[in-house]
């Protein structure tokens, strides 16, 4: 039997709420307009054939619907004619007449209750926000014991607008950098809503620029380098350093865009055991990436006058990487990133895991064979060769052919 249930009914309810549909009108204080369930009954057919069944079915549809003035479904009846029993109604349409109905058959009363508070909360404290409320309610209900938080960080950020502080320094009750930092996402939503666009960086997006969209102070990004050449070295370290230091070092970003060192060649590589392994090479410097990130780099013009050289994995990530960094760097040229390095190695080779598909534009016309060859798997199911297992002669050979 494939006749509508009371649980079919509040499945159709439940849909509802779980789009929004019942809690949006309560921001605006508009009355929802009668909403018609689906209902499937029984065939002519089935009305004379099955009528004992019909009977159990309509009882227990009315067992579930509102009871007069009570909220809950409303049944409309329809008159039929049985050849033995003579005129009788069955259901014909089922109504939701009202907000209330709806939240009484699903059970919901409360949680709209709730919601409603939080309304009429923003409505007093931040009106801007209410059409947030509308569009995401039900984000907004699992929200409801961290909004007066959320709120009091929206005021704060009106009254003080682009701080130029570290959200540590934020000074309200309950609020903390961490709480901040973990509601970065929905605070951004509220804060464009709330705040005037000159308080607002547009070119900032994402949670991961919260700060600079809203014109905090964040950690600064670190570029770790490695100097290859002993006269470099002296150079930065103006005599401070010994002449068998390490020559690994760590700078903010800001600190490294200003460096104006004895240096035409950069080596940038992902593997940190490379990174270090890098033998001298005059004029060289070696920087540890972080793969798909090169935001740190950018502020650097003197890497535009450098020669660049990547050096990544021979696999499709490794090219989507590479093209990447030319988007910044359209000089850089791709290091032990070819075919013959690649067949040289076969007895290397591993899997990727999860290939890339889409097309890079900014790889040259053998890297862009390559690249294709790869990610249609034409050399194998999902080559790759890591570059830490090419070896290391072969990696001293090229960088001979660099030097001459």
């Amino acid at each position: 039997m494939t006749w509508t249930t009371p649980g079919d009914l509040r499945l159709q309810v439940q849909k509802l709420w779980d789009k929004g549909t019942l809690l949006a009108p309560l921001v605006q204080a508009e009355a929802m307009a009668p909403r018609r369930l689906r209902l499937t009954g029984p065939s002519s057919t089935e009305l004379s054939e099955r009528f004992d069944e019909v009977r159990a079915w309509m009882a227990d549809l009315r067992q579930g619907s509102a009871a007069p003035g009570a909220p809950g479904y409303r049944i409309v009846m329809r008159e039929f004619r049985h050849r033995v029993l003579g005129t009788n109604a069955v259901p014909d349409e089922v109504w939701l007449d009202s907000v209330d109905d709806a939240l009484a058959v699903i059970g919901k009363q409360k949680d709209a209750r709730r919601f409603a508070a939080l309304v009429q909360m923003t409505r007093q404290q931040q009106s801007a926000l209410l059409p947030w409320l509308e569009k995401r309610p039900l984000n907004a209900l699992a929200l409801v014991d961290v909004w007066p938080r959320l709120l009091a960080v929206v005021a704060w950020l009106q009254a003080n607008p682009r701080p130029g502080i570290y959200l540590r320094q934020v000074d309200l009750p309950g609020v903390d950098s961490k709480f901040m930092e973990a509601q970065r996402g929905v605070l951004g939503e509220l804060l464009d809503l709330a705040l005037p666009p000159q308080a607002i960086d547009a070119s900032a997006t994402g949670a991961s620029q919260f700060c600079r969209r809203y014109g905090f102070r964040d950690k600064p990004l670190r570029i770790r380098f490695r100097l290859l050449d002993a006269a470099s070295v002296a150079h930065l370290a103006h005599g401070l350093l010994p002449a068998d230091a390490e020559r690994d070092i760590t700078l903010t970003q800001g600190d490294f865009a200003r460096l104006d060192l004895p240096v035409s060649r950069v080596f940038i590589t992902e593997n940190e055991v490379n990174f270090l392994a890098l033998p001298p090479l005059a004029g060289s410097m070696a920087i540890f990436g972080a793969g798909y990130g090169f935001e740190a780099l950018t502020g650097a013009r003197w890497l535009h006058d450098c020669r660049l050289h990547y050096w990544g994995d021979i696999d499709t990530h490794g090219f989507a990487i590479l093209d990447q960094l030319r988007a910044q760097f359209p000089q850089v040229q791709s290091l032990l990133m070819d075919r013959a390095t690649l067949l040289a190695h076969t007895s290397q080779w591993g899997q990727e895991p999860q290939p890339v598909l889409r097309d890079l534009p900014r790889l040259d016309v053998a890297e862009a064979a390559l690249f294709d060859d790869l990610r249609s798997q034409r050399l194998g199911a999902r080559v790759r060769l890591e570059q830490e297992r090419i070896a290391f002669g072969w990696l001293q050979q090229a960088l001979l052919g660099l030097a001459r």
